[in-house]
């Protein structure tokens, strides 16, 4: 694209208004040879993010107000896309800003509606500047950055948050002034293994002896594991393990994020990308693990259960999730947000980012001043935790691009 060539940037209030192929191809592009320009994320495809919309949950009556930016050029073809949401309140996001909203509203400030730049509900990182590839994709880039500041000023808005970006993108939005976030997950790295003994091996006698421990409690009374992906997947799974969802939801937040419809939704269309894991006891469903697959990663999404049982937790969201994707020959398990308590299995410590335009000048010297703090102990908790890796030798926990 030269720099001359004219572009439209729009905002669209339904992802079925933009074509998936189009969308996809900027999202997900791959080369003419069929290789992945980017590792694939299931998590910003367009049949994810329509799944969540046509099922309800995500809706203006839910505080989720579709607001894509999409840039066209001058044939009307699509060349880049952003997934915005103008939102109402801060749940659903894992990126905590509700201080920020309290603090600013005693101040006789409105705070809602903000405009978030995510995938709703969802706290993985990945892409959220989806420039399709090739030359001028850098000023497609700046072009959705200027366009959603633009959006928060005609609306309204407080601010501007792009939460669980990549790191390449943290880094570019901060040299032009957002404010820069981080966190901490726990991800784990195959470094090549063969089988789930092998990753054992790496580990502490301590630390190998109390996994074999957790795997057998976990897998007695007769409990059964199997994977269910593709074709395999029916209603009735989709119905035992919603019925796991909701009970965990109730009893973590309240009400669960997600509708019944969503999960028949994507595994209409997403169903070769899942991977539901159960545990059956005398045949019945009594807890599982839904996952999604990409080209490189699984990860891990929800968890449920309607037995309690000691260790199967673990199983079900760990270590089942390394045999498979030993077996599958991904490169990395992400196991959802939070979670110290996984470093002791294997998953290490990784930093997640975050940027955030605030319109107001008081509230952003005040958040900036916060963020400094912040980042300085994420980064020291990070480096702590690190030096407590279970592995028995050093650099098996490696590194990742995000």
């Amino acid at each position: 694209m030269g720099d001359a060539e004219h572009i439209v940037v729009r905002v669209e209030n339904r992802i079925a208004d933009v074509a998936a192929a189009a969308w996809d191809g900027c999202a997900n592009p791959s080369r003419d040879d069929g290789t992945r320009i980017h590792p694939y994320n299931p998590f910003i495809s367009h049949a994810f993010l329509k799944a969540l919309e046509d099922a309800g949950c995500v809706d203006p009556k839910t505080g989720w107000m579709p607001q894509h930016l999409v840039i066209e050029d001058g044939s009307g073809g699509l060349k880049g896309a952003m997934p915005c949401y103008l939102k109402s309140h801060s749940m659903g996001e894992y990126v905590f800003d509700y201080a920020w909203a309290d603090a600013f509203e005693r101040a006789g400030g409105r705070y809602y509606p903000k405009l978030q730049v995510c995938v709703p509900f969802t706290p993985v990182t990945g892409r959220r500047f989806l420039a399709a590839p090739g030359a001028g994709s850098e000023r497609i880039e700046e072009a959705l950055l200027s366009g959603a500041i633009e959006l928060v000023n005609r609306i309204g808005a407080s601010s501007l948050h792009v939460t669980f970006s990549t790191e390449e993108e943290w880094r570019r939005l901060g040299a032009v002034g957002l404010l820069q976030r981080t966190d901490q997950q726990f991800h784990w790295l195959n470094g090549g293994y063969g089988s789930f003994d092998d990753f054992l091996g790496e580990l502490t006698a301590r630390k190998r002896k109390a996994i074999r421990k957790e795997r057998r409690e976990a897998l007695g009374e007769d409990i059964a594991v199997e994977w269910v992906t593709g074709s395999g997947l029916a209603e009735a799974h989709w119905d035992a393990f919603y019925e796991f969802y909701t009970d965990t939801g109730a009893r973590k937040w309240g009400s669960p994020y997600l509708n019944r419809e969503f999960f028949s939704r994507i595994g209409e269309t997403m169903a070769g990308q899942i991977l539901l894991i159960l545990a059956r006891r005398g045949g019945r469903a009594i807890a599982g693990a839904l996952n999604l697959i990409g080209s490189d990663t699984l990860y891990g999404r929800y968890w449920g259960c309607v037995e309690d049982h000691r260790f199967l937790h673990f199983e079900l969201c760990y270590y089942q999730a390394i045999d498979y994707a030993i077996e599958a020959g991904l490169g990395f398990v992400e196991a959802g947000a939070q979670g110290p308590h996984k470093l002791a299995r294997g998953y290490m410590p990784k930093t997640t980012y975050s940027a955030h335009h605030i319109a107001d000048p008081s509230l952003r010297r005040a958040v900036a001043q916060f963020l400094d703090r912040e980042r300085s102990y994420v980064d020291m908790e990070t480096r702590a935790l690190a030096e407590h890796a279970p592995f028995r030798r050093e650099g098996r926990e490696g590194e990742r691009d995000s």
